[in-house]
């Protein structure tokens, strides 16, 4: 079985390293540049609500249709993870739907007839009689929010667990990752890269991926807490790249109040304005945050930017020969590398064993 080494440390990388070091004979070795515990816009997966809101079109169901009967055992069986359950509702505005905005809509969440609706628990449409003002149609189902600050380390301690070791290091180009087997780089010939850079890709060298570009999430951490369903709209009056979400996180870890989803835009520092529309919006939907004191009632931990890795064509999960070594990718996830993770995992497994079963064909030739 190979030495593997995954380039990248956020969740993608993580469940990636989990899944195949929980196979036998399989040595793996995390390579990253930044790890759980660091805040860094570029390193996306700490900034996350996250919860569980199916994006895929139909057609690209398969990863997150995988990953959610995983997230949902974890919520109910593991609360050291860091996952809780929640009811999320989903509004499609009826501005959006009348004006038929492809930016919104034409996200799989938004669909008036979604995929998913097999999938998660307790689906439901949303009787016109229960919608708020403004709003076209919308559905509700059972879903679960993950605490990122709990959920990354966690994975890590899996990944310690089944033998997975850790390297801090800043790559160049992919394929210095064939020197940094084990925890001094020391660990013999690296037989599989597995490439979760996120949007790293498109600056890594033999990459260098010119589809991978930025979506710009801006949030705000707050200690108020949220009561009931949490929403997310299919848009807002403060700009087409401007959202609407409330996500409670477990274990005391505060609410995530969103967000924009500024596409292109590499800024990593909060923009104040849009802090104060984002605080605007949410105690509008959530009074209970504050109770009734607006903006001035909430409690702020912390602002946060974190760049989402959006690719065009959607993600990359392929292998390829780079300087006479495979490397699997797996990157280009946008805002659902939580609720993908799994799915995504077991296909860059699935890959890294065709890749052995090849190289032990060859070697008997």
């Amino acid at each position: 079985m190979p030495n593997i080494v995954v380039v990248g440390a956020g969740v993608s990388g993580l469940t990636c390293a989990l899944l195949l070091a929980k196979q036998k004979g399989n040595t793996v070795t995390v390579v990253a540049k930044h790890m759980p515990g660091d805040y860094d816009a570029e390193y996306t997966s700490p900034w996350a609500g996250a919860n569980v809101l199916p994006m895929a079109l139909a057609k690209d169901s398969r990863w997150e249709g995988r990953t959610w009967p995983e997230l949902r055992r974890l919520a109910a069986t593991t609360p050291e993870a860091g996952l809780h359950i929640q009811t999320a509702r989903v509004l499609r505005r009826t501005k959006d739907v009348t004006a038929g905005l492809k930016a919104a809509l034409s996200d799989g969440l938004f669909q008036p007839d979604p995929w998913f609706r097999e999938l998660m628990d307790d689906f439901r449409e949303i009787p016109a009689a229960q919608l708020p003002p403004g709003m076209h149609s919308g559905c509700e189902f059972t879903s679960v929010c993950i605490n990122t600050a709990v959920y990354l380390p966690w994975l890590v301690g899996q990944c310690a667990k089944h033998g997975v070791t850790f390297k801090r290091a800043v790559l160049k180009h992919i394929s210095e990752a064939k020197g940094m087997m084990g925890p001094q780089g020391k660990g013999g010939k690296v037989d599989v890269v597995v490439n979760a850079t996120g949007l790293l890709a498109c600056r890594l060298g033999g990459v260098m991926d010119t589809k991978v570009y930025p979506a710009r999430g801006q949030i705000v951490l707050v200690r108020n807490e949220a009561e009931g369903f949490m929403p997310t709209t299919s848009g807002c009056e403060d700009g087409e790249d401007e959202v609407v979400y409330v996500m409670q996180r477990a274990l005391g870890g505060g609410t995530i109040l969103g967000g924009t989803y500024m596409k292109g835009n590499w800024d990593p520092n909060p923009d104040p304005n849009i802090a104060m529309r984002i605080m605007k919006r949410a105690v509008e939907t959530h009074p209970e945050l504050t109770g009734g004191k607006g903006v001035e009632g909430l409690d702020i931990i912390r602002h946060g930017v974190g760049l989402r890795p959006l690719r065009e064509g959607g993600v990359r999960i392929e292998k390829e020969v780079i300087d006479g070594t495979w490397v699997v990718h797996n990157y280009g996830h946008a805002g659902w590398g939580y609720q993908g993770s799994y799915g995504c995992a077991e296909r860059v497994v699935e890959l890294v064993d065709e890749i052995a079963a090849q190289t032990r064909r060859t070697s008997k030739l």
